[in-house]
């Protein structure tokens, strides 16, 4: 006999069939005549009523089949009379796989999101996790099915790296340099020549520059992978290991950017809600009863666009108090970010054209002299989701830029060199992909959406 998944058995085109199923025991209950199992095995929220019939099976046979307990079911699926599920499966035989003694962490009661923490090899189990393990991978796919459909190249971009894209310094560095006995120069530095890659090396923050690279040879790429901050922030909104979807597209000024940008997050949560609609029903039960509303604000809005300048004014011009002070050159924080969104224009936003003080050295100089053509994509509820920019294109503009910014030309050589050799206007941007699901799932902290979460003085699991 075949084992069928939960959620294909629910479906109600099995009944009156006999069928097998494997999973793990949410909850037992029952008396003397009958006792029933709710099982689990990961395919869906919902669980599989198993109906024990004590005619059939003794108080010993039941003994081991204990919350966290795993089990193999064989038996016929019929329709249930009970409230609560449409079909249940009245068991002729069981195995038992694997006991879950009494001090299983996960019993039948409400736990903490940071106790689960805690206990983050387990957590996947729990209702609330495995919905969002479920909504996480159904994101990631229909990341890659809309960049395929739309002709892009996935590109693997290094892990490890010797530029710091950012320029913001915080990496974590890597090396096989005997930490205890380190090798020097004569002078005393640190001798770099012997590690491995005979120089510094660090976990990349960005796959965007070499992004660039194959966007000006295959025209339209995407990246989708690992990067690493090392900055000891110990926010709801900080992972120091986190994934990033980064488009790079030749021949995109910043207005087909924006327009990819609004078509690309839309096309994620439209996915999400056809297909892990039973998950973020779930979630908005438990968790936040505005969420598909919320969900669906995005779906059927136009995003504003306007530029810093203006988004700057209308925050000045609120009355409102923020606790960060705003005014032109400062960066917004989430407050303003989530005010122009929720309380002013109530749609989501694109803010243009920031200081180019604030922003990242490869954005491309507007005519002004003092802004970038950058954009950031602000939500509700979490502020910026993506940021993106026009890329500079001018040889002369971008080294001087770098040479301003003192970032090491000897780093840099190979990326000037796309602006040398036939060079293109070009765009991009970047998504936090646990941004993108904190917001699809209602979470509160970036740390529940990474099945094992990596931050300041915790590397557990």
């Amino acid at each position: 006999m075949e084992r069928l998944k939960i959620k294909e058995l629910l479906d109600g085109k099995h009944l009156g069939e006999d069928v097998e199923v494997k999973g793990w025991v949410r909850t037992r209950r029952g008396n003397k005549q009958v006792q029933f199992v709710q099982l689990n095995d990961g395919s869906t929220i919902k669980n599989l009523q198993i109906v024990f019939d004590m005619k059939k099976f003794s108080d010993e046979d039941m003994k081991p089949i204990t919350t966290g307990s795993s089990l193999r079911v064989t038996g016929r699926l019929v329709e249930s009379l009970g409230a609560g599920q449409s079909c249940e499966l009245q068991a002729d035989e069981i195995e038992v796989y694997g006991t879950a003694p009494s001090d299983y962490p996960l019993q039948k009661k409400g736990h903490s999101l940071e106790f689960l923490r805690d206990k983050a090899h387990l957590r996947p189990r729990t209702n609330t996790f495995s919905a969002i393990m479920r909504i996480r991978s159904a994101l990631a796919f229909a990341i890659h099915k809309f960049f395929q459909e739309k002709g892009f190249v996935y590109l693997n971009t290094p892990l490890i790296t010797a530029s710091d894209c950012e320029g913001a310094g915080a990496m974590f560095q890597v090396t096989t340099l005997p930490l205890d006995n380190l090798p020097r120069t004569e002078d005393g530095k640190i001798d770099y020549s012997q590690d491995f890659f005979g120089k510094p090396t660090s976990l990349t923050v960005s796959g965007q520059l070499e992004g660039e690279l194959g966007a000006t040879a295959l025209g339209e790429i995407y990246t989708f992978g690992p990067t690493f901050r090392a900055e000891n922030s110990n926010t709801p909104r900080h992972l120091a290991e986190f994934w990033m979807v980064e488009p790079e597209m030749a021949f995109y000024d910043i207005n087909a950017n924006m327009d990819l940008a609004e078509e690309f997050i839309k096309y994620c949560i439209r996915y999400a809600l056809d297909n892990c609609r039973d998950d973020i029903e779930f979630m908005n039960e438990r968790f936040d009863p505005e969420l598909i509303d919320r969900l669906n604000f995005v779906l059927n809005h136009d995003f504003q666009r306007l530029t810093y300048t203006e988004g700057v004014e209308i925050l000045k011009n609120s009355g409102k108090k923020f606790e960060f002070p705003v005014d032109w050159g400062t960066d917004l924080q989430s407050e303003h970010e989530r005010y122009l969104v929720e309380e002013h224009f109530k749609k989501p936003v694109i803010l243009t054209d920031y200081p180019k003080e604030i922003k990242a050295f490869y954005m491309k100089q507007n005519e002004d002299g003092k802004t970038v053509r950058a954009m950031d994509v602000l939500f509700p509820k979490i502020g910026e989701i993506i940021g993106g920019s026009e890329r500079e294109a001018d040889y002369d503009k971008l080294k001087k830029r770098i040479d301003e910014l003192h970032i090491p030309a000897k780093d840099m050589w190979w990326y000037l060199e796309t602006r040398k050799y036939g060079t293109v206007p070009h765009s991009g941007f970047g998504l936090g992909f646990e941004r993108l699901v904190l917001f699809v799932t209602a979470m509160q902290n970036i740390r529940d959406v990474i099945p094992f979460p990596r931050y300041p003085k915790n590397a557990d699991f």
